[in-house]
């Protein structure tokens, strides 16, 4: 088996340079961030696939803890909800924060039965 923590930072750079391409793709000035919400949502969809499958070990490491972690962002997340109600759109705040959590919810069920 190959080292656990060679996969993990290989699966964390495909994971953090896709994260960039839609970051770059989506950029825009929407009052929810959502470049964030489509990247916490894909993976999370794509973590519940893979787990739901059944993946363990090396693919685990490299998609899952990697790629999968490295591609969704729970700070960026935070940090953008905090901003947006220190700036006092709280209606935004508040739907960020929402959407990411029912997004990312409804997507890992949709992984799972999708793979499962």
């Amino acid at each position: 088996m190959t080292n656990p923590a060679y996969l993990v930072g290989v699966g964390g750079v495909l994971g953090a340079v896709a994260r960039h391409l839609v970051y770059v793709a989506l950029r825009g000035d929407d009052p929810v961030p959502r470049a964030t919400l489509a990247v916490n949502a894909v993976g999370s969809f794509a973590l519940g696939a893979l787990t739901a499958a059944g993946a363990d070990g090396s693919a685990a490491l490299l998609l899952g803890t990697g790629a999968c972690g490295a591609f969704t962002t729970f700070s960026s997340f935070s940090v953008e909800t905090v901003q947006l109600w220190d700036t006092g759109d709280r209606r935004a705040a508040a739907a960020n924060a929402a959407l990411n959590l029912a997004c990312s919810l409804a997507a890992v069920a949709a992984g799972w039965l999708v793979a499962g």
